[in-house]
């Protein structure tokens, strides 16, 4: 069936070894819509950020672009600012008829560590063209953050698709007529409009901005950095905030999203015209999210937002982006917070889970 390709459709693919890795894919690494990547035991510094190009492979890129390269294997420091390519463990050999996308993991996002795939022949980022075999890669830029990485560190996520099933506008509002996928009027162009929550109630904090002198984060080490070595509290009293240019900021959606067990969805900027910023990268949302049945009574959507050129006035309930939902091609026989580890259910206002909780 036409659709993304649920949790079992994954692990029938991994069976045919139309997915394959050394060492072995782990069961956990399998979610309700999508894969985790792991990170191979070499990282390339690169001089630039490129593209493998229409036949040619990423290893013949690389004679050009690299630097030097690390061994991960008792665990390196990626620096910020600077561009690195990792090969992956795993590599693909996708039947005719399947595509892929893959995006930064949501803990991935939340620490600005911009995180993305390339492939060998490959025109765009982090698309996966039709039956495509061969290695895949992450292209890793910290951007705010230095971090410790080791291999087997998951910092991406894929998700294959058999046709296109991206919903209409107009199936998005029958949709949501018959289930709300928002508990505010739904704003439907090219998709579901997402707006910022600048006036939380009880409380003048809406977000947090990266500092920019930090120390180095160890990715694998969850709940134990004080928030205060490494954010600022962005306060909002009249509904509105600046942001300036450069920073990245962690806000929150005024919706509460609702992601049906038949469906997945995928976060998109809104429009290049609303402004001197971004919606930043981490994008899949996952069958379940905010679904009562898997915990979840609606979940608001984190919002990683960079700001570019120039400083500019963000008012509270503007609109920052768009979740295009897709029909999965069967119902996952796991839900996103489940029985399974997700840490994002219920969430509001959250750093990444890399930080001690506040408050």
């Amino acid at each position: 069936m036409t659709g993304v390709c649920p949790n079992q459709t994954i692990e029938q693919m991994i069976a045919r070894g139309e997915i394959a890795a050394a060492p072995a894919i782990l069961p956990d690494q399998v979610q309700p819509a999508s894969l985790d990547l792991r990170l191979g035991t070499v990282a390339y510094r690169i001089r630039a950020s490129f593209l493998a190009g229409q036949g040619r492979s990423v290893a013949e890129r690389l004679e050009e672009f690299e630097m030097h390269r690390i061994d991960l294997s008792a665990g390196a420091v990626l620096e910020k600012g600077c561009v690195y390519l990792v090969p992956l463990m795993e590599r693909l050999d996708l039947a005719e008829g399947i595509t892929a996308v893959a995006n930064a993991k949501s803990s991935t996002g939340r620490l600005d560590l911009l995180t993305r795939t390339i492939t060998d022949g490959g025109t765009e980022f982090d698309r996966i063209t039709d039956g495509y075999s061969g290695p895949v890669y992450a292209e890793i830029c910290p951007r705010s953050f230095s971090v410790l990485v080791r291999p087997g560190m998951r910092l991406n996520q894929i998700r294959f698709r058999k046709g296109q099933s991206v919903l209409s506008d107009a199936d998005l509002a029958a949709l949501h007529a018959r289930m709300p996928l928002v508990d505010t009027p739904p704003v439907i162009e090219q998709g579901l409009g997402f707006s910022v929550d600048l006036a939380l109630p009880g409380s003048t904090l809406v977000g947090y901005r990266a500092k920019p002198h930090t120390g180095v984060i160890d990715l694998d080490r969850i709940g134990h950095y004080d928030p205060t070595d490494y954010w600022e509290e962005v306060h909002a009293t009249n509904g509105s905030i600046i942001l300036d240019p450069g920073a990245f900021y962690i806000l929150v959606s005024r919706e509460s999203v609702h992601i049906p067990p038949d469906y997945a969805a995928e976060m998109a900027p809104y429009l290049a015209m609303v402004g001197e910023f971004r919606v930043h990268y981490a994008g899949f949302f996952d069958p379940g999210f905010g679904h009562a049945a898997a915990g979840g009574t609606g979940s608001r959507g984190v919002l990683e937002v960079r700001c570019h050129e120039a400083p500019f006035v963000l008012e509270h309930g503007q609109v920052v982006g768009r979740l295009v939902y897709e029909r999965m091609s069967e119902t996952p026989t796991q839900l996103y917070g489940a029985g399974i580890a997700s840490n994002y259910q219920g969430q509001g206002l959250k750093l990444a889970k890399h930080f001690k909780s506040v408050g």
